[in-house]
């Protein structure tokens, strides 16, 4: 039977009418699942009278709400592809994806009016030709979201797109410094949900609070989850501890995905005679791992933090342990999601021993098509069936997976993937760098922050000059927050720069 990931909406109406599918607390809107359906066969409508078809590319530059839920279902339902965007980045890498991916309309919040309008202003550089603006007075050039989508018919529309079409693409960013789109179709979306559902444990009638931004996979899924088992969404418009801790006990949470960093700063704000969370079953952490002493307090709390270790690649899914094994296997991600398999792997491509160290390579239905128009990539990270990681790990006789380092030197900082190679290529751009080297550093706040090792052309350039250079050519988080000069940098003999060098030269912690 071929499936369409927008039917999960279309299904959910007629199954459960009534119950509240999201709750937005920033505007205090909640939406029945007929409600949302009906929005959402209104935007596919509306985005069919705009020319959209079957395979044309729809990007989503929004802040988390509703809008941006409806037109991901709309999309989906006729057969075109999303690409959610990352609005924190700035004019020149949006317009790279925009014009890479063959966007050819774009939806934005108002919060991005002015972005919108720079990218706007730069004419054919990207292929957009309608512009769509959610919330705000309605700048010049682009139509009203509420006004385009609220006089079209809320009847189902024609479905378009099954099993092996696309259903979105999200960059992320590349090795080499440009970003690759990931490509998911129906099929691996529709497994990726599957294996959620059965690993994760979200269950009919969970209520859900999301407060990590949409154009993150690692929020993507869980929401398609949610509408796919049934669930109600707390959908925050950006995080905020102390509110987080007001929704759970007012909305009575189930479940919630938060990121290391986010779950330390709740802790700040918790005020255990006005937080009640005893509603609150299990909170699933990724994107770095979890310090024990922080599972071990949200423990004491009563609340179980569940580790997993996914990647934009395999739609989420790839490892996942309890809170129980997370404290007595201090470090490790778990074992494999159901649906899933993992295994570590030398240079040669052999199976490794048990607490052998080698590369990470997960396979299942949910694994990537692919990168957009990334042959090469594809080549070296699609091997038999098997993704390749780019992740060092052991995995002991008992199945569970540690990672221990990265093949391509990504750093995550507050739960963002950064590309060294991507920085790199902006500092080489200064005339008074002859060589740069980029390595991630410890930050408590962030988990690891960027630092720009510097081979300098004159001594008057200053580490000020340098981060100066970044701005608006990177985004923020992206953006070194120390700098050291050397003489050189190390390099073996094919010229790549020895990362772990660097990392043994400069040890110390980053003030942010």
């Amino acid at each position: 039977m071929a499936q369409n990931i927008g039917e999960f909406l279309t299904n959910r109406a007629r199954r459960d009418t009534d119950l509240e599918a999201i709750y937005e607390p920033a505007t205090d809107n909640r939406l029945s699942y007929r409600e949302l359906n009906d929005r959402s066969n209104q935007v596919a409508h509306s985005l069919k009278d705009l020319g959209i078809a079957k395979g044309d590319r729809v990007g989503l530059l929004l802040m988390n709400g509703k809008e941006f839920v409806e037109t991901f279902f709309a999309v989906a339902k006729i057969g075109a592809v999303n690409v959610p965007l990352n609005w924190r980045l700035v004019a020149d890498e949006l317009e790279f994806i925009l014009d890479d991916a063959g966007t050819t309309v774009l939806l934005f919040s108002e919060e991005f009016t002015e972005l919108a309008s720079e990218l706007r202003s730069r004419g054919d550089k990207t292929q957009i030709s309608n512009w769509i603006q959610v919330g705000g007075e309605t700048t010049e050039g682009a139509l009203d979201y509420d006004d385009w989508m609220g006089s079209s018919s809320t009847t189902e529309p024609e479905i378009e797109g099954d099993d092996d079409d696309l259903v979105f693409i999200m960059y992320t960013s590349g090795t080499t410094g440009l970003p690759k789109g990931v490509m998911h179709s129906h099929d691996t979306v529709l497994w990726a949900n599957i294996t959620n559902a059965t690993t994760a444990d979200m269950q009919h009638y969970d209520r859900f609070l999301n407060a990590l931004p949409l154009f993150h996979v690692g929020a993507l899924t869980p929401i398609i989850t949610s509408v796919f088992v049934g669930g109600s969404i707390t959908l925050m418009k950006s995080f905020d501890p102390a509110a987080s801790w007001d929704l759970i006990r007012d909305e009575k949470i189930n479940t919630t995905l938060m990121v290391p960093v986010m779950l330390q700063f709740m802790l700040l704000t918790y005020d255990a005679e006005n937080h009640d969370h005893t509603t609150l079953r299990n909170v699933i952490s990724g994107a770095a791992p979890v310090p024990v002493s922080l599972i071990e307090t949200y423990t004491e709390m009563g609340i179980e933090i569940h580790q997993v270790y996914g990647l934009t690649e395999t739609c989420g899914p790839a490892c996942i342990i309890s809170s129980e094994d997370a404290v007595t296997r201090a470090g490790s991600t778990g074992k494999a999601f159901t649906f899933t398999e993992v295994r570590v792997v030398d240079e040669d491509g052999n199976e490794c021993a048990p607490d052998e160290a080698g590369e990470v390579e997960v396979k299942g239905p949910h694994i990537m098509v692919g990168y957009w128009n990334r042959p090469e990539a594809n080549a070296e990270t699609l091997v038999e069936g098997w993704l390749k990681t780019g992740d060092i790990a052991t995995m002991d006789s008992d199945g569970f997976v540690t990672i221990v380092d990265r093949v391509k030197d990504m750093l995550i900082s507050g739960g963002e993937n950064v590309y060294p190679a991507e920085i790199e290529n902006v500092l080489l751009s200064h005339e008074l760098i002859n060589d740069a080297g980029v390595i991630g550093i410890p930050s408590e706040k962030w988990g690891e922050s960027p630092l720009a090792v510097i081979v300098r052309a004159d001594e008057s350039l200053s580490e000020q000059d340098v981060i100066k250079h970044c701005v608006g050519k990177l985004a923020p988080f992206k953006t070194a927050k120390a700098v050291e000069f050397v003489d050189v940098i190390p390099r073996n003999a094919s010229g790549k720069i020895l990362k772990r060098e660097l990392r043994e030269m400069f040890t110390y912690d980053a003030e942010e």
